[in-house]
């Protein structure tokens, strides 16, 4: 009896050890700014054969979205599950915690499931880090032989135009240069090893940290790697920017505003303008755009050489097989595309994401699907493939399903929303004394006159600054952008843009007064919400 009781517990005890050692462990891989600018998306001209690799043998959804196209917004959605008009968090200088002290977020509830969790670079925006509870484990800070980089460029004139150009708005706005009024040049090429920008350096960081939370194997993980890159400053080694021939690179078609829409649905650029070198008013030249667009994709090869080198060290360490990858991008980026350079838009450029999954047991192996998903059903997607419950507060929906099958039906639509581009800065935080003095004053000025022009008597100088909020929907044929105030969500729209993907797929002409019925109809549809496109 006795020996039979030994037995008995032996073989429980070594199921238990096997139930463990077979809990999915996630590499969770963030993308800053990056646009769908892919080879596996059809880029004719992107060099990223890494994500190609992996996209071809998991899924790739063809349509994702972010809920708001600015970093901090946007990751806090994702990482709390909650959309922003949930979450109050609608711009860069106010902290998750601040307005939401309790949200349990998604890193911190693998926690709570017996999961080690650890990030390098950039996951939640900066300052937002939520060090000690969204994380449990310190990742590696220090690698032998490598020096962590300083100052975001790697050439001394770079470093000292950007410290120099500080040092003088410093001195006449004090702390609040530091938020953007200040900048060295937009993009940099030098001869240098991928670790001596922090992309390829926080990349052996999450290596080293990988390679540890293996090793010590009796949790399984949740590993964060953020990349900067493709935000700017475009700074990548010259091997990556050689892999283009700038004269063969394809320039945006689309350089105007779209006809007939809102003259608040664009900014002036102002993320790109305060880089050194870059014209403060007026069109860019042919020949700047395309240097521009040359250092983008030039990022965007680096990052991929980066998250191979991620994937590579995975595999080494045995447990490719039993990790779940998710790769992400936290909003897109207009390249010149409706006249505008940078994210912060609410059209199809800035709020349609790459976004791609592998798993192991996953059916849908090399499978691109159209259904419309968003950035905010990761959580509960990542919870269900790990087999975890998910949270009550979450308002996505997971896509668990779609690796299996990814033709079958799904959301009828999906949400994003932004703050007045035109009348807010690139970090979407209302207007500073700085940007109306510095040299942006005259284009804030123009903007507001065309909006003024076109509102009417509707205009109202806080309600446009302050309070106005776009929403936009995406069905599986249309866009609708309903601008009203965010403060009574009974109020009636003060302009609404209508876009036809099957005739218009870059958004260039609103046709919201010329199909009236369809406006109230998919008027009705955005006003029923999220829960009702499920």
């Amino acid at each position: 009896m006795l020996r039979l009781l030994l037995t008995l517990s032996f073989v429980l005890l070594s199921q238990s050890v096997s139930d463990a050692g077979e809990k999915l462990n996630v590499l969770f891989i963030a993308v800053d700014d990056l646009r769908p600018e892919l080879g596996c998306y059809g880029s004719p001209i992107a060099k990223t054969p890494h994500l190609d690799r992996l996209a071809a043998d998991g899924l790739l959804f063809d349509r994702a979205y972010c809920q708001q196209a600015i970093c901090r917004p946007s990751r806090a959605s994702l990482m709390t599950g909650s959309r922003p008009d949930t979450t109050g968090l609608y711009h860069n200088y106010v902290s998750l915690r601040e307005l939401q002290p309790d949200i349990l977020t998604l890193p911190e509830h693998f926690i709570a499931h017996g999961y080690e969790a650890a990030y390098c670079g950039k996951i939640f925006h900066q300052g937002d880090t939520d060090d000690g509870r969204s994380w449990n484990r310190e990742s590696v800070k220090q690698v032998e032989g490598i020096r962590k980089p300083k100052g975001g460029y790697a050439l001394s004139e770079n470093l000292k135009m950007k410290s120099d150009n500080m040092k003088t708005m410093l001195a006449k706005y004090g702390e609040a240069a530091r938020k953007g009024l200040a900048a060295g040049p937009a993009y940099e090429k030098a001869d240098v090893a991928d670790t001596d920008y922090i992309d390829g350096y926080n990349t052996e960081m999450a290596i080293a940290t990988l390679k540890e939370l293996v090793q010590d194997g009796d949790k399984p993980f949740f590993l964060g790697m953020g990349y900067k890159l493709p935000h700017l400053n475009w700074c990548a080694p010259s091997k990556y920017w050689d892999l283009y021939n700038a004269d063969d690179i394809p320039m945006a078609q689309e350089t105007e505003a779209p006809q007939d829409g809102a003259a608040m649905g664009l900014h002036a650029s102002f993320e790109l303008r305060t880089r050194a070198g870059i014209p403060k008013s007026g069109p860019l030249s042919p020949e700047l755009s395309r240097t521009l667009k040359h250092a983008y994709l030039a990022s965007v090869s680096y990052v991929d050489a980066q998250i191979g080198k991620l994937i590579a060290a995975l595999e080494e360490a045995g447990v490719r097989d039993n990790t779940v990858i998710v790769v992400w991008g936290d909003h897109g980026w207009h390249l010149g595309d409706l006249g505008v350079w940078g994210k912060a838009t609410n059209y199809e450029i800035a709020t349609r994401v790459p976004l791609m999954i592998w798993a192991p047991d996953m059916q849908a192996r090399g499978a691109k699907t159209d259904a419309l998903v968003e950035l905010v059903d990761i959580y509960p997607t990542l919870c269900e493939l790990a087999d975890i419950p998910v949270p009550t507060h979450t308002e996505g929906t997971s896509f668990e399903p779609l690796m299996q099958d990814p033709n079958q039906p799904w959301k009828t639509a999906v949400f994003s929303q932004y703050p007045n581009p035109a009348l807010r800065e690139w970090a979407a935080n209302p207007l500073s004394r700085g940007m109306r003095e510095t040299w942006f004053g005259p284009l804030i000025q123009q903007v507001e006159d065309r909006i003024i022009q076109q509102q009417g008597s509707k205009w109202d100088r806080e309600l446009f600054e302050q309070h106005l909020m776009g929403y936009t929907m995406r069905t599986d044929q249309y866009r609708l952008v309903v601008w009203r105030d965010h403060r009574d969500a009974q109020a009636e729209p003060l302009f609404i843009e209508l876009f036809d993907h099957a005739t218009d797929p870059q958004e260039t002409k609103n046709i919201a007064k010329e199909e009236p019925e369809l406006t109230k109809k998919l008027l009705a549809q955005w006003r029923a919400g999220w829960e009702a496109a499920k």
